[in-house]
């Protein structure tokens, strides 16, 4: 059955945080409130609201997709938000990732390479009250050196490598997460700077849509 209504949605988000989220290893409190509270359904077309906390990810356009709700949940806590950080986000989407980081953060600034996709955004980041980001069309894997460096950045599509501008547009000490491996399945990868060093941890398997730029994929013919 459809949910109906503001109280139902909410129910919705907190069995989505308590049976999708809590079991598969997320624990951060600040992640978890974050996600129960950003309403997903009014980032997905209104045929598909009925799963919009589903586990598993859905179209929403141009051939890009709303990352499932733990796929967003485990790339938001590997990135340590506090609250006073400033954030750039790779791949605006639909904007629900820009939303989760809004409710964690300072300032998130969003690069998105799709018009339609930016517009439908910003329309619905503003429905959600995220009025803390800032968004533009440009080419992600350059950046948004503008308003860097910054103490997070989140890349929320899959690159062949990590492109060297995003790694110094972060701040030491800062964290980067992106998804790196062939255009058909990837790793998440954590890079951290610190004492004048780059890290990288590797995490968990996915695939995610091609990071498109000059230092990314090319559009395919």
């Amino acid at each position: 059955m459809k949910p109906r209504g503001m109280q139902q949605y909410l129910k919705v988000r907190e069995r989505m945080v308590r049976e999708q989220l809590i079991p598969r290893g997320i624990n951060d409190p600040l992640v978890l409130k974050a996600i129960g509270e950003v309403p997903r359904h009014i980032f997905v077309e209104d045929a598909l609201q009925v799963q919009a906390y589903g586990d598993y990810p859905l179209p929403i356009g141009e051939g890009q997709t709303i990352s499932q709700p733990y796929i967003v949940a485990l790339m938001t806590e590997m990135l340590e938000l506090k609250g006073n950080e400033k954030v750039l986000e790779i791949g605006t989407g639909c904007g629900y990732q820009t939303a989760v980081l809004a409710k964690l953060c300072d300032r998130v600034y969003s690069v998105e390479r799709i018009k339609k996709l930016m517009a439908r955004a910003r329309i619905n980041l503003d429905k959600a009250g995220c009025f803390n980001t800032l968004c533009k069309m440009a080419d992600g894997t350059m950046g948004w050196p503008e308003h860097g460096p910054y103490d997070g950045i989140i890349v929320t599509a899959g690159g062949p490598e990590i492109p060297s501008t995003l790694i110094e547009q972060l701040t030491e000490p800062g964290i980067m997460v992106i998804p790196v491996g062939p255009r058909d399945s990837q790793q998440l990868v954590r890079v951290s700077k610190k004492d004048g060093r780059v890290n990288y941890e590797k995490g968990e398997k996915v695939r995610f849509v091609s990071l498109i730029g000059a230092q990314g994929w090319k559009i395919e013919q």
